[in-house]
């Protein structure tokens, strides 16, 4: 993946002073990680998958179910290992997606009032339709509590596969896939609170709004200093975690908040160093000429003064949101969402759990509301949107494209798998829709792949090109 341009320029100033640096600078783009990547994800999932399914699936199980205790004071707390990664670690992930979404929305290939509306409109619609489509199967049932696993996506597994068509296909795709995955997830997270929360403890709550609160204060004020927002950031996630609201909603709010707009533009940054590079030069100059070591100390000083105010000013052109992303990518990817799926991904097969499910209104009612419900309704709500004029696609977009993506959304794993978790005390509840969960996601990601490797393949002709859109 190629390096993006400042931290190609980064690399290239390196290469000046570190041989090591010079020789690493050809091999480090194959290294680089612009966007979130599944890749680890997915091979974390299979191996999951496999140690589950071996003699060894029991302790792998208990392994993760050890509590972890976590004490300051006469305040502790013990959970699960995998609760843990779902709680503490996860946040990270959502905040990136906030992040984005807010950069696609604010600047992005979203920031027009009526393609902002499209994944919103798809968002709903792809929540109405796959929980109407569970219920019809589950209505009246014992089970019909679990409709809210219908009612997210897994966003990483969705961007590896579109992140498959980087060169092929436009980048609006990955625009509204995004959007409307974060939206979905906040639709999710949402059903986690408010029918799979036992109870909200609201004196946390209000510590959650109030270091929010804080940040945006700090952020009108246009503070600098990166520690009290981390401070203030695990205030939130402290007040989220401890009023029984899932913490990772709290990872979109902040992701929201940041910067999408440098501090210092370019251009400004040229004019107002070029004052400070001239004194540095007169500065060093002067302490090489200097009659005595104390004359010469008070020349360096000057400059180091100097190359105090060029290194801020260049640290003003960077966005917030940008060297955050750019800073937890890597270890989101190969750390927090590996561990989520070697944590998280539990599915047991064997032949009578299969046969339970082929006549069990449960995993069918999963199966038809994610492969069937999402794509269905993602392409249904957009298109009525687009056809009464409050939306637009984005340019470069086809519904063929659009199709896939409401494909991939069907990709419920392990967000559902989660939920899954949440609504049903029966272990073998949970069995079958976890078993509806894999079937959907499987179906799901192949059509979506197969759709937009079609819509990314060159038309045949002009006219076949206007006829899709």
């Amino acid at each position: 993946m190629a390096l993006s341009p400042r931290l190609h320029g980064r690399v290239a100033a390196r290469a000046h002073h570190s041989p090591a640096a010079a020789v690493l600078r050809r091999i480090e783009p194959f290294f680089a990680i612009g966007q979130v990547s599944g890749g680890p994800l997915l091979i974390a999932s299979i191996v999951a998958l496999v140690v589950v399914n071996s003699p060894l699936g029991a302790d792998y199980v208990r392994l993760w179910d050890r509590p972890v205790r976590v004490s300051y004071g006469a305040w502790a707390v013990a959970r699960p290992a995998a609760e843990w990664i779902n709680d503490a670690l996860m946040p990270l992930f959502f905040l990136i997606i906030g992040t984005e979404v807010k950069r696609e929305f604010v600047k992005g290939s979203l920031s027009s009032l009526r393609t902002a509306i499209f994944p919103v409109a798809g968002a709903i619609g792809g929540l109405v339709v796959p929980v109407a489509l569970y219920l019809a199967f589950n209505i009246g049932a014992e089970t019909q509590h679990g409709w809210g696993i219908v009612a997210a996506m897994d966003t990483a597994f969705s961007l590896a596969i579109v992140a498959m068509f980087t060169t092929r296909l436009p980048a609006a795709v990955r625009a509204v896939l995004l959007a409307f995955a974060a939206i979905d997830d906040v639709f999710g997270l949402l059903v986690i609170a408010l029918a799979y929360t036992a109870a909200i403890h609201w004196p946390f709550l209000l510590l959650a709004g109030l270091g929010y609160l804080g940040i945006v204060g700090l952020l009108r004020l246009r503070w600098v200093a990166s520690i009290p927002y981390v401070l203030l950031g695990l205030v939130v996630w402290v007040g989220v975690f401890g009023s029984g609201v899932h913490p990772t909603i709290a990872g979109v709010a902040l992701g929201l908040l940041l910067p999408t707009s440098s501090r210092l533009s370019p251009r400004r940054f040229a004019e107002r160093v070029q004052r400070p590079i001239d004194q540095l030069r007169r500065a060093q100059a002067a302490a090489e000429r200097a009659p005595d070591a104390e004359a010469a100390e008070e020349h360096r000083e000057q400059a180091e003064q100097r190359l105090g105010y060029i290194h801020e000013m260049a640290a003003a052109t960077d966005e917030a949101a940008e060297r955050l992303v750019r800073t937890l990518t890597p270890w989101v990817s190969y750390v927090v969402l590996p561990l989520f799926a070697l944590s998280n991904v539990r599915i047991h097969f064997s032949g009578q759990l299969i046969g339970e499910a082929l006549h069990s209104p449960l995993a069918l009612g999963v199966l038809v509301g994610l492969a069937l419900g999402k794509p269905i309704g993602f392409l249904a709500a957009t298109w009525a949107a687009t056809r009464t004029g409050r939306a637009a696609l984005p340019e470069g977009v086809t519904w063929r494209m659009v199709l896939g993506i409401g494909a991939l959304a069907g990709i419920g794993f392990t967000i559902s798998l989660f939920i899954a978790e949440l609504a049903f005390a029966d272990a073998e509840h949970t069995k079958l829709a976890s078993l509806g969960i894999l079937a959907a996601s499987l179906l799901s990601g192949v059509f979506g792949y197969l759709t937009l490797w079609r819509a990314a393949s060159p038309s045949p002709s002009p006219a076949s090109s206007a006829d899709d859109r």
